[in-house]
């Protein structure tokens, strides 16, 4: 599978992997272009079923997800980057990191975790998705996405998310959920040798600060920074989260 993606930056700079989250595209990683295409080569992608990617039959794992981004890396010869991932794309980092170490050369994990205590929401969401599209959940998810106050000072980007997530294949946003009732990466954590940052929104229901601080407890070195904004704060707190990128990259 040969996923949607995109390049930019000077060509001959360092190549800095963006990983978005369930639900979103490249486009998630826009407020951070600018800080991060004066430094690097910048390769954004969209995982299977989402944006310009292609579904995968079945359902899938999150090593299945990784593997997407190694045969992506493989096929734009780039054996070794820097990875940075929000939710279900920092899922995949840690995997990446874990399992081919020589292929990332520093990480960062933005509003994620290593695992979930209960499968039964994600298969519960699979199924709804399978039974009325990915329109049907578009606003409660997104809901979570932002704080109210950030919903109310911005009023069209909770609308433009609620689109694009509704724009995600079906299957291929069920397919994903699974991965994540499946998720347990708590066993990789203490072997990831990479340079490593771990970001937490403090008002992130989803995957709430205290699960990213026990990713940073667990690698080996890592710094955990708490910033403002919920589930996506790299684009409620921007500037907050470029910086921290910026410093650790």
């Amino acid at each position: 599978m040969t996923l949607h993606h995109v390049l930019s930056g000077p060509p001959d700079a360092p190549v800095v992997v963006l990983g978005p989250s369930l639900g979103t595209t490249t486009a998630l990683w826009e407020p951070q272009l600018a800080a991060l295409e004066s430094r690097f080569r910048v390769l954004r992608y969209d995982h299977r079923g989402h944006g310009g990617s292609p579904s995968a039959p079945g359902p899938c794992r999150i090593e299945d997800l990784a593997g997407d981004v190694l045969a992506l890396l493989d096929a734009l010869d780039l054996p070794r980057v820097s990875y940075c991932g929000v939710s279900l794309g920092g899922m995949v980092g840690m995997w990446l990191a874990g399992h081919a170490p020589e292929r990332v050369e520093r990480l960062v994990l933005c509003c994620t975790t290593a695992s979930f205590t209960d499968p039964g929401p994600w298969l519960e969401r699979a199924a709804a998705v399978r039974a009325a599209g990915t329109g049907s959940i578009a606003p409660s998810v997104v809901g979570r996405w932002f704080t109210p106050a950030f919903r109310e000072a911005h009023p069209d980007v909770a609308p433009a998310f609620e689109a694009g997530l509704s724009a995600v294949d079906d299957e291929g946003y069920a397919a994903c959920c699974e991965a994540l009732a499946s998720l347990d990466l708590r066993s990789v954590l203490p072997a990831i040798g990479a340079p490593t940052a771990v970001v937490a929104g403090v008002h992130d229901g989803a995957t709430p600060p205290s699960w990213g601080r026990a990713i940073a407890d667990a690698v080996p070195g890592a710094s955990f920074h708490l910033v403002e904004g919920a589930h996506l704060a790299n684009v409620e707190a921007a500037d907050a989260v470029s910086a921290i990128l910026g410093e650790h990259l």
